[in-house]
């Protein structure tokens, strides 16, 4: 409202200075101070109609008509508007040059029909001054009000679909963290009759594990650092089921460890890796994971032995599908995850996530 009223002042006292500038350049014998004082309450009186006229149009919703229903209106209106000042200024010395009214009606009867018309004719030329006065006022009005409306539906529509993102992620998290429970309790389950101490050190690895979870439950990234924690605790973990069939290998370089990536995706692409790879082998074999920024793009591959004829289980699980959700809500078409099985006995999933500059 206040930036409203702000435009309001501004706009009409700018035009209380043309006109009264005007009216003195034409050698108007009336003193500065009362031409400045009409020119005041002419104005004034505009200021006012075009307040009631602002109310009449949102009440009615001009604002939504399409032009050519509303330029017709603004057209009416500003007539309606712009002749009853027009025949109010009439009597004012800034329409006749200093004259009173009663000096312009004796003017006007000496002078017969001819005096008649004249004043017609300067009522009609006052009429269409302030008429366009009035309709680029609302021409105005219009043009700022539907620059302020579009970026207002701009604004509520990146809202929605931020809170869209925000559901949608929430909706990912929600069905990953059970998804990674289910198998981390399937490890620990494994150990408890063969090896009652390991199943107990698999627990230790599992309440930090789950506690990461959890604590990471009101972040959408993390620095890759923070995601290599819970990878080692998630490996030590199947290292306990697997033994020696498990071997790990890790490059990563500096500049990669502070770079940022959704929480819990690389852990996902690992246990994806000795699920569906390391742990349907026999000799099991040796997971690498590899790290580096390129060009401002963090570029991790996770890569694992699988076997020549997977499984039908071998598919692309929950996890996965999830993953390359997520890297697309939070980092646009500009990330992704691709799973590399053009080899019969490799599989090589590369993630691709840039980094703000």
């Amino acid at each position: 409202m206040w930036a409203y009223w702000l435009c309001q002042l501004f706009g009409w006292g700018l035009n209380v200075f043309g006109q009264t500038a005007t009216a003195m350049s034409r050698e108007n014998p009336a003193p500065t101070l009362h031409i400045f004082i009409e020119v005041m309450a002419l104005n004034s009186l505009a200021l006012l109609l075009t307040h009631l006229l602002r109310n009449y149009m949102r009440r009615h919703r001009w604002h939504t008509l399409r032009i050519a229903a509303l330029v017709p209106r603004i057209l009416v209106a500003s007539i309606v508007l712009g002749f009853p000042i027009a025949v109010l200024m009439g009597f004012m010395s800034i329409a006749w040059g200093g004259g009173s009214a009663a000096d312009q009606k004796a003017v006007g009867q000496l002078a017969g029909e001819a005096g008649l018309w004249l004043l017609r004719a300067d009522l009609l030329l006052r009429t269409l001054n302030w008429s366009a006065t009035f309709a680029f006022w609302m021409g105005m009005y219009f043009g700022i009000t539907s620059v302020r409306d579009r970026h207002r539906a701009e604004l509520r529509q990146s809202e929605l679909a931020r809170a869209l993102q925000v559901a949608e992620l929430r909706l990912l998290k929600s069905q990953l963290n059970p998804h990674f429970l289910f198998n981390s309790l399937n490890s620990v389950r494994a150990l408890i009759a063969d090896d009652p101490t390991g199943a107990q050190n698999a627990v230790t690895q599992l309440a930090r594990t789950l506690r990461y979870t959890l604590t990471a439950g009101q972040e959408e990234v993390v620095s890759l650092e923070r995601e290599l924690e819970i990878v080692a605790d998630y490996l030590e973990l199947e290292s306990l089921r697997l033994g020696e069939r498990l071997r790990i290998e890790r490059t990563v370089a500096l500049e990669a460890r502070v770079a940022h990536v959704p929480v819990m995706l690389l852990q996902t692409v690992v246990e994806n890796a000795i699920k569906h790879g390391i742990a349907e082998l026999p000799q099991g074999g040796v997971l690498r994971i590899s790290a580096e920024v390129r060009e401002g793009v963090l570029i991790v591959e996770v890569e694992n032995p699988r076997p020549a004829s997977p499984s039908q289980s071998s598919s692309h699980g929950v996890g996965l599908r999830n993953a390359v959700e997520r890297l697309r809500l939070l980092f646009g078409t500009g990330a992704s995850l691709d799973l590399d099985l053009t080899r019969a006995d490799r599989a090589l999933a590369r993630i691709r996530i840039p980094q703000a500059a």
